[in-house]
């Protein structure tokens, strides 16, 4: 096998240089927002349940719907300012409890996962910035300090209590995954518990209060796995709104190869090397974690090319 490690900058999916400005410093100013949305030019897109509308164009690309702000549904509070782009056009998502009926053509109503994969740069960074959003605003309607319903502020950026004045803003939770290596420089990959047989991937985890990224990685490959680790190395991030997270991309060399899964959440783990890894997954003994999650782009840059597929 002639590939070898990748070690240039990783770029996950859904980080790519989207040309969008979040522009925060106008969220709270409610005149601006007023003209922004007004403005001929402002786009609009409807996010409900983590779903879109997207579109195939005539060259064969695939697009969020979005729609003049003149044309779009009525809503009084739920309407997310996601910033500008070069050309000084505004953008804003509206959350819907339902998409709007337009279905006309090619137009189809998709999730992150699907749509992360289809659409460039500047419309999944729309996206899961709305998605993002939406999943915070459905699920912290209540302030956690009085039990008041809260209100919505900084177009969608802050929800305030009104009964003791406390602001809460959208949660991200940080979590760890790596590529964890041996002196082998094999590669260590498990399969969780509640996964089909053969679908393996990084290991992963929450980083716990108090405790740094590196001792995440350090604690959680060895509470998964029961290995070792030692030098930790940070790659890159990727948000993953599932509902609230954001990966956070390590390798790690390990110190010890004796794996003694948890069973808890990891139900299988095993080192290959990229010999062995090939010909599973050609063999369709290991499926790949393809899709837009860091961890095939981990996997891929320690193997040094694309994951090869069934077959090939």
């Amino acid at each position: 096998m002639t590939t070898v490690p990748t070690q240039g900058a990783l770029v996950p999916p859904l980080t790519g240089a989207s040309g969008i400005d979040r522009a925060a410093h106008h969220r709270l100013d409610e005149a601006w927002l007023g003209a922004a949305w007004s403005h001929p030019t402002t786009r609009v897109f409807v996010v409900s349940g983590g779903q879109v509308m997207i579109d195939d164009t005539p060259d064969g690309q695939t697009e969020l719907v979005m729609i003049p702000s003149f044309e779009a549904p009525f809503t009084e509070q739920h309407r997310y300012f996601l910033g500008t782009d070069a050309d000084g056009v505004r953008y804003f998502a509206l959350q819907k409890d339902s998409l709007p009926g337009r279905m006309d053509g090619s137009a189809r109503p998709a999730g992150l996962r699907e749509a992360g994969m289809l659409l460039g740069d500047r419309d999944a960074a729309l996206m899961v910035h709305a998605v993002a959003l939406e999943n915070w605003q459905r699920s912290h309607r209540f302030c956690s300090r009085c039990g008041e319903r809260t209100q919505i502020a900084a177009a969608g950026h802050i929800r305030r209590c009104p009964a003791c004045g406390g602001e809460h803003y959208p949660r991200t939770d940080p979590a760890v995954i790596m590529t964890v290596t041996d002196e082998d420089d094999r590669v260590l990959l498990g399969r969780q518990v509640h996964w089909p047989d053969g679908r393996f991937s990084t290991l992963a985890g929450f980083v716990e209060p108090g405790e740094s990224i590196e001792q995440a990685v350090r604690r959680e490959v060895f509470e998964e796995v029961g290995v070792e680790v030692g030098e930790v190395e940070y790659l890159a991030s990727q948000p993953w709104p599932f509902p609230s997270s954001l990966m956070l991309g390590f390798t790690a060399k390990a110190t010890t190869t004796k794996i003694e899964v948890d069973g808890d959440e990891i139900g299988e783990a095993r080192w290959f090397s990229r010999d062995e890894l090939r010909a599973a997954f050609e063999s369709g003994e290991v499926l790949p974690p393809f899709g837009i999650s860091i961890a095939a782009r981990l996997i891929e840059r320690w193997y040094g090319s694309p994951l090869p597929k069934r077959g090939m």
